[in-house]
């Protein structure tokens, strides 16, 4: 675990006492004031400060819960995931609970005092929306874990696809099929899922000489709804579009062919993650398959080894799963 790093000097700054008062307090000294008391507890709650046996004493109380903190329940990835994750936690005898943030930092570092609470024993990332800086505190009260975002900051245990790649062999695949107007479909380009997707993207179409039209890029494209919409805005030259996942991309395909596009000999297609909707939609969808359950298992795995290994600081620590092209019925040759 790595060592709190705020220090009685800063308490003491803050509640506007001697740092002598401060360890008085803390140490159940008689004859210190109600207000002092109050202006120390306060501090120290504001900062996440822990006297050392109390938080010896914290870290030492197994919960057996683990929490792991999602944007959006419905998505398709995400139920995949937790299903695994949840097996896996279980068969170790663990409970997991999720917490969605909805896509707010707020409920975000609501849901990170669980572990400073002593609710959880750790928590698991599989989306961040705080800055790193604003996380990273939270270490001290137990272990963090990454799965499926990346952060070059965090020194944390991450579990991840290569999204370069990813967005790379999508993409190329499109080039490689004669289509020069490609149109990008992402949730959000802030995230390291976004960002690496959107640098395979550059990477395929620099391979071909090609310059990407940014023009051509539509964020907040996540369901089935926004996928449909998204079709509408597509400029009349594109031929293929590229989407952040299978749920839009199978809206993007439904509301072609309501309005007469054929996908692929008009439009085509390729999504990502491997949703179950992309075998049950007609055309199926081509795809980039993550190994979903898998990341889930080997989260859960590396989680319950830092929570029975306490005393060990944590450090960074890559478990990098591969990605493949799933070639179905929605992407062909430009005509």
């Amino acid at each position: 675990m790595i060592e709190q790093r705020i220090t009685i000097k800063e308490v003491a700054e803050l509640a506007g006492l001697s740092r002598a008062t401060v360890s008085r307090v803390i140490n159940n000294y008689p004859h210190i004031s109600e207000d002092k008391k109050r202006a120390v507890k306060n501090a120290m709650e504001q900062l996440g400060y822990y006297p050392n046996s109390s938080a010896r004493r914290l870290r030492n109380r197994k919960t057996e819960t683990i929490a792991v903190l999602i944007n959006r329940i419905t998505n398709p990835f995400f139920s995949k995931l937790i299903e695994a994750m949840e097996i896996a936690a279980m068969n170790s005898g663990y409970q997991l609970i999720v917490c969605q943030t909805r896509y707010s930092k707020t409920r975000e570092l609501q849901y990170l005092d669980m572990l400073k609470a002593k609710k959880v024993d750790g928590i698991i990332l599989a989306s961040i929306e705080n800055d790193w800086s604003e996380i990273e505190p939270y270490q001290n009260f137990g272990p963090l874990i990454l799965v499926n975002e990346f952060h070059r900051e965090a020194k944390v245990p991450t579990i991840y696809a290569d999204q370069v790649i990813g967005g790379y062999i999508a993409v190329k695949h499109l080039l490689d099929l004669g289509h020069e107007h490609i149109a990008y479909c992402i949730g959000d380009l802030k995230t390291s899922v976004g960002k690496g997707r959107m640098e395979g993207l550059i990477k395929a179409h620099e391979e071909f000489g090609k310059h990407f039209d940014e023009h051509a890029l539509f964020k907040g494209v996540y369901t089935v709804e926004d996928g449909k919409k998204a079709f509408h805005q597509l400029p009349k030259k594109i031929t293929a579009v590229f989407v952040g996942g299978d749920e839009a991309a199978a809206g993007i395909i439904a509301e072609a062919k309501l309005f007469g596009v054929r996908v692929p000999e008009d439009l085509s297609v390729v999504g990502f993650d491997d949703q179950p909707i992309s075998e049950l939609i007609d055309p199926a969808i081509t795809t980039v398959h993550q190994p979903i359950g898998e990341m889930g298992e080997q989260a859960v795995k590396v989680m319950i080894e830092k929570i029975n290994n306490d005393d060990a600081p944590l450090e960074y620590e890559s478990y990098v799963f591969p990605l493949q092209l799933v070639e179905r019925n929605s992407a062909t040759e430009k005509r």
